[in-house]
C-alpha cells in the first residue's frame, strides 16, 4: 500500500507511536482517543535499549534525551541492600545512551507534540462506536454522531481493548496475576544513575527521570484486582516498605501525598491466534499486554508500530502486510509476556525462583535482535 486513509483508535504510547510512524511513510492518519483531557499517569518509564533504538529510527530520539535521563546500565542488589550485579545494556543507536528514563507526562508531550506536528488529526473525547469492514474498506461511526471511511483501522486501545472485543470476540481477557504495582516520584539523590532494582518477594527499583527526579515502582502481592481508597493510599505503600532495604527504607517516610501515589493491579494478555480481521488490526496491549517485571510494554508497543508501518508501506493488501507484521512481532511479544509473567510468580512463590540479573541479560540479548 503506497497510499490509504488509516484511523488509530487509542491515543496513548503505541498509538501515538503509528502515527507518527505512518506519517513518516505517507498514509493519512487519523487518531481517536477517548480521554477528553489526554491525561496521564504522573509518574515514570523506561525506555530501554531497543526502544532508543526504534525512537532514533523515528527521528525523535533528540526529543527523548531532552525530557528524559540516559544510562547504560542496571544495577541488582539483594533485598539485604548488597549489590550483586551491574548489567550493561547494548547501544543499538549510535552516540546515545543505552536506555532513557523519562516521565509519564514528558513522555506523552513528546509523542503527541510531534503526532501533531506529522499532520496526524487527532480528535479528543471520541470513540468509534461501530467498525463495517465490507472488505474493500472500513466504515466507521463515531460517538459524537459523526461517521467516517477507512482503508484500514488499528486497534491500540490498550488492556480493555474494545477494537479487540470487536473483531475477535473469543480472545482471552485480561488475567490478574496476584500482584499490584506502586508508584512514587522522588528527589533523584546523585547515587541513582540507572535502574537499581532489587531482588526479593517484592520488586523494588529506582529509575532515574532527570536531572532532579527519579521514581520508585514496588511490586506487592495483592488479592487479584484489589482497590484502595484515595485517602490513605500513601500509608498502604509506606506500610508494605517496613522491611525494605536501608536505601529504600530512607525515602518511605516521604512517601505522604496520597494523590501522587500510582496504583495499579497487575494483569497480563497474550493473543495466540490472528492478530487481525479483515482491515482491523491490533497492536500493543490490545493483544500483548505484559507486567512490568522486565520493563518492556511500551517497549513492545512501539516497536509493534513501527513493523506495522513498514509492512504496510511494502505490501500490496492490509492482509499481507497484517500477517507479515504478526510474523515479526509474535514470539519476541510472546516472550516478553511469559517471562515478565515467569518474574511475578517467583515472587509470589508462584513458580521458581528468578534470577533478576540473569533475565535482564537475556531481555536485552533478545530485544537487541532487529525487529
Amino acid at each position: 500500500m503506497k497510499e490509504g486513509k488509516i484511523l488509530i483508535v487509542g491515543g496513548g504510547i503505541g498509538g501515538l507511536t503509528a502515527a507518527i510512524a505512518l506519517r513518516g511513510k505517507g498514509f493519512e492518519v487519523d487518531l481517536l482517543e477517548r480521554d477528553p483531557t489526554w491525561s496521564v499517569y504522573g509518574v515514570g518509564i523506561i525506555q530501554q535499549s531497543n526502544v532508543v533504538r526504534a525512537v532514533a529510527q523515528l527521528g525523535i530520539l533528540d526529543d527523548y534525551l531532552e525530557a528524559g535521563f540516559g544510562f547504560d546500565h542496571v544495577e541488582v542488589y539483594l533485598p539485604d541492600g548488597r549489590q550483586v550485579a551491574k548489567i550493561p545494556a547494548p547501544k543499538l543507536a549510535e552516540g546515545y545512551p543505552a536506555n532513557i528514563g523519562i516521565g509519564r507526562p514528558a513522555l506523552h508531550k513528546v509523542l503527541g507534540d510531534r503526532a501533531k506536528a506529522s499532520g496526524a488529526n487527532i480528535r479528543l473525547g471520541v470513540t468509534s462506536e461501530s467498525l463495517k469492514d465490507d472488505g474493500a474498506g472500513v466504515d466507521v461511526a463515531f460517538s459524537d454522531g459523526s461517521a467516517g471511511r477507512y482503508d484500514l483501522v488499528i486497534g491500540a486501545d490498550g488492556l480493555y481493548s474494545a477494537t479487540r472485543r470487536a473483531i475477535i470476540p473469543d480472545a482471552p481477557i485480561p488475567e490478574p496475576t496476584g500482584q499490584s504495582v506502586w508508584r512514587y516520584n522522588f528527589v533523584r539523590p546523585d547515587d541513582v544513575t540507572c535502574l537499581c532494582a532489587y531482588e526479593g518477594p517484592m520488586g523494588i527499583g529506582l529509575v532515574p527521570l532527570s536531572a532532579d527526579r527519579m521514581y520508585m515502582f514496588v511490586t506487592t502481592p495483592e488479592t487479584p484486582g484489589r482497590r484502595f481508597e484515595r485517602e490513605g493510599l500513601a500509608a498502604e505503600m509506606r506500610a508494605r516498605l517496613r522491611n525494605a532495604p536501608p536505601r529504600i527504607s530512607e525515602l518511605t517516610a516521604k512517601i505522604t501525598d496520597d494523590d501522587e501515589v500510582v496504583y495499579k493491579p497487575l494483569e497480563c494478555l497474550f493473543v495466540d491466534g490472528p492478530w487481525h480481521r479483515g482491515r482491523i488490526v491490533l497492536l500493543g496491549d490490545a493483544v500483548h499486554a505484559t507486567t512490568p517485571h522486565l520493563g518492556q510494554g511500551a517497549g513492545m508497543a512501539i516497536e509493534d508500530s513501527l513493523v506495522l508501518a513498514d509492512e504496510l508501506a511494502k505490501a500490496d493488501t492490509p492482509e499481507q502486510a497484517f500477517e507479515a507484521y504478526q510474523a515479526r512481532r509474535f514470539e519476541r511479544c510472546r516472550y516478553i509476556v511469559e517471562r515478565s509473567r515467569a518474574i511475578g510468580d517467583a515472587q509470589l512463590g508462584k513458580g521458581p525462583p528468578a534470577d533478576t540479573a540473569g533475565e535482564s541479560r537475556k531481555m536485552f540479548e533478545i530485544t537487541a535482535q532487529p525487529i
